[in-house]
């Protein structure tokens, strides 16, 4: 029924890594629960059940990780009706168990073979992307460069500019002063009686 292998890996602590096939039944566990609520008491057996034969003492569930293939393949026919058996391999490392399916249906193949070519090509598109930022990063170097000496240019043509400017006021002023500048006149023009 149970298949073991165990392997240790060479880290900072020695961990013990377990991998075991079951068959596990739920019909029996799922069998006096109400229609609605069958799949997610066959998901809890799946969990009891890893709790108790993989040896997590405290029995803890939050330490069980199903794998998404495997919840897709409990939840395919709908919540009044899981499956009555279902084979999965188990996988301890430390206290954390995850368990996946053995085998996968014809469906859940052709699912996981889409999602494997995105992921793909999302991967190269993120490696296209790296590398136009890098090009995009180096030709801003030299356009800083250019933009520095560009700006130093506009710099002094815009302070002499300013510099004319202000001597075109100072002139201004002056000519308003000597020559008694404008003569004010009146807003409106003067009301004259109109001539017969």
């Amino acid at each position: 029924m149970a298949k073991k292998q165990e392997t240790k890996s060479k880290k900072k602590e020695d961990l013990v890594r377990i991998e075991r096939e079951y068959i596990i039944p739920l019909r029996k566990r799922y069998q006096h629960v109400p229609r609605y609520k069958k799949t997610p008491k066959a998901i809890k057996t799946i969990k009891e059940f890893l709790v108790r034969h993989m040896k997590i003492y405290d029995r803890d569930l939050k330490k069980i990780k199903i794998d998404k293939y495997l919840n897709e393949a409990m939840w395919f026919k709908g919540i009044k009706k899981p499956p009555h058996k279902i084979k999965i391999k188990a996988t301890k490392e430390g206290d954390i168990v995850k368990a996946e399916l053995v085998e996968l249906p014809d469906k859940l193949k052709f699912n996981k073979l889409r999602e494997e070519k995105r992921e793909k090509a999302g991967e190269e598109i993120a490696k296209k992307k790296k590398k136009v930022e890098k090009e995009e990063k180096q030709e801003e170097k030299k356009s800083e460069q250019t933009e520095e000496q560009k700006k130093e240019e506009k710099e002094k043509a815009r302070a002499g500019e300013e510099a004319e400017k202000q001597i075109e006021k100072a002139a201004a002023k002056q000519m308003k002063h000597q020559a008694g500048g404008k003569t004010k006149e009146p807003k409106r023009q003067k009301r004259v009686a109109l001539q017969k």
